[in-house]
């Protein structure tokens, strides 16, 4: 590997990575070669006015073609600001809104903002959100060149999801100044087993969970906890291969087929908690002063199991009783200061029988963060980005916890209507391209709004389909008595008709699909169905409960997929039925 190849190499587009792979050397051992040999990449101005005018926009390219380089640097403090890099389910817009805040409140404070995100689809990479736009990739090797060229103060890792986060110690290591929470503490919150010590430490309970490098250890492991267990990979991102196991075949398949288990990647294993309810928590800290301040509570509409990327939510809680948002208030406090927090943190709890258990903790900007600051009206992204360059949280005025008086629920977006035949039932993988909020003083109707947002509109009057699986049969009597009572009409096939009936209520039976017609599909078909309420069957789902499913979606007909979420229908009819709903801007909330 002589300097005419690697310059050759540089210029052809090779990372160090790769050419480190390719000759058998380190990635560091190549970087220092090429900066010993002073071969370092120069930056050109994208030319946004296609040479009819001298273009002025700050947005850059790197190159290893000799030429001019069009940078001119300041001598004014930088901060650059990490984006998210290409948008894909699991991250997404969320962490672009928190970079954009992060560029504005420190433009504001005087710092000269840089952002490196390599999404032209994004706020963050127009050319007027920040000083300077470096449209590069999130990679190690990149962010250094600009660091060290623009001579920069400091760094932002947490505000653009897992990609920056994954560099962080990398940077660290090379002398790169990181604001607000330090590498070692975001180790210490995904490592597994540096977690549990810490909850160990601060005598905060977690599901019972182990750890697997292959599949011997996670059978062992899923013995031990007793089935269900919820099994994914660590360091992982909206969810991407987690499962909920309930048998000794199916995790089987699961360690031979969906993830690549070795001492390095462990899979964790931890107990399901059934029927839990879910809540996610945000926190803005600044640990150096001793200042902590929720910024909100999400109690989620579905039970555990359903990624938080995907699941409704309410702040403030709804259903909690107040020992248990006393608990995760003092749990989520002990935590931001044990791990030294300085910025947003977002943590995961699951309630069960009274009992708090943490789920996760995530000391960086969660998904959520968009939606709390506008519940709530307080910017919290900017907020956090000025406390990480050096502002205390109570000069800037946010000190106690705001408890909104109305409800603000989030319901997610999904793309099923453009996959066909992919079942909607939702799971601890994420699936959501989106979110809305549906804001007023009455449960319900905010419930009902936030359907309306999501192109999904509650019904107000025909006929709802009932099918549930066995576990939930208990449940459907006064479910059915709720929309009788509401003016529905009940549909139904055998086993969910026969517990109707056995309730004292009319119902009208059709087939199953495997027994003939007229059955469900049909009356999806017809548009005779205003309502369907399926929960899934077992552990794997049948193919007529798939097609049911797939068919509302296609005939844009409101679908529950949990008792949870037909219970808020029915809040959300019964409210809008009686006193309809009126519409405010949310400044008018705050």
């Amino acid at each position: 590997m002589d300097l005419e190849l690697l310059t050759k190499a540089k210029a052809y587009g090779f990372s160090d990575r790769q050419i480190a792979h390719l000759t058998g050397r380190t990635e560091d051992e190549v970087r220092a070669e090429r900066k010993a040999a002073g071969l370092v990449p120069s930056y050109r101005l994208v030319d946004t006015c296609a040479a009819e005018f001298e273009a002025y926009t700050p947005y850059y390219y790197s190159t290893y073609d000799r030429g001019d380089d069009e940078i001119n640097p300041t001598d004014r403090k930088k901060v650059m600001i990490l984006g998210g890099g290409p948008n894909r389910i699991g991250q997404g817009i969320e962490f672009d809104y928190c970079c954009v805040h992060a560029a504005f409140a420190l433009k504001e404070d005087g710092f000269e903002t840089l952002m490196v995100n390599s999404n032209p689809e994004t706020v963050s990479t127009d050319y007027d959100t920040s000083d300077k736009l470096f449209f590069e990739p999130l990679t190690l090797e990149d962010v250094l060149h600009i660091y060290e060229r623009e001579k920069c103060w400091g760094v932002i890792a947490q505000f653009g999801g897992q990609t920056p986060l994954n560099l962080a110690l990398g940077l660290q290591a090379n002398g790169v100044n990181i604001l607000g929470t330090s590498p070692q503490s975001i180790e210490r919150a995904e490592d597994r087993e540096m977690f549990s010590a810490m909850l160990h430490k601060l005598n905060i309970p977690q599901p019972p969970n182990g750890l697997a490098t292959n599949e011997e250890e996670a059978l062992a492991a899923a013995h031990k906890l007793d089935y269900p267990v919820l099994v994914r990979p660590s360091f992982v991102l909206g969810g991407r291969a987690m499962q909920i196991v309930y048998s000794d075949n199916e995790l089987r398949h699961y360690m031979q087929h969906a993830v690549e288990a070795s001492p390095e990647r462990p899979v964790l294993v931890d107990k399901f908690l059934e029927d839990a309810t879910e809540v996610d928590v945000d926190c803005i800290a600044d640990a150096k002063n001793g200042t902590f301040v929720i910024g909100g509570m999400l109690e989620h509409v579905e039970f555990a199991g359903v990624h938080s990327g995907d699941a409704a939510m309410v702040l403030p809680p709804h259903a909690l009783s107040q020992s248990a948002i006393d608990t995760m208030r003092e749990y989520t406090h002990a935590m931001a200061a044990e791990l030294e927090v300085t910025g947003l943190m977002n943590v995961q709890y699951a309630v069960k029988d009274e009992i708090v258990y943490v789920l996760e903790v995530n000391p960086r900007a969660s998904r959520t963060i968009p939606f709390v600051s506008k519940a709530i009206g307080v910017p919290l992204a900017k907020l956090a980005a000025q406390v990480m360059a050096g502002a205390k949280l109570s000069d800037l005025g946010f000190t106690e916890e705001i408890w909104p008086k109305y409800w603000a629920v989030k319901e997610s977006v999904f793309p099923f209507n453009k996959f066909v035949g992919q079942d909607i039932i939702l799971s601890p993988e994420m699936r959501s391209t989106g979110e809305v909020m549906g804001l007023d003083a009455d449960l319900g109707v905010a419930y009902a709004k936030s359907q309306m947002a999501a192109n999904t509109p509650l019904p107000l009057e025909g006929k709802v389909f009932i099918s549930v699986s066995d576990a939930h049969k208990d449940e459907v009597p006064a479910l059915a008595k709720d929309f009788v009572e509401l003016g529905f009409e009940l549909v139904a096939t055998g086993g969910t008709a026969k517990v109707i009936e056995d309730a004292g209520l009319q119902v009208e039976r059709v087939s199953k699909l495997a027994e003939g017609r007229p059955n469900s599909l049909d009356l999806l078909k017809n548009n005779e169905l205003q309502l369907v309420i399926n929960t899934p069957t077992g552990e794997v789902p049948r193919s007529d409960e798939v097609q049911i499913r797939t068919s509302a979606v296609y005939s844009g007909t409101p679908i529950m997929t949990t008792i949870s979420s037909a219970k808020a229908a029915v809040n959300g009819i019964r409210s809008i039925k009686k006193s309809g709903y009126g519409v405010r801007t949310v400044q008018e909330f705050h």
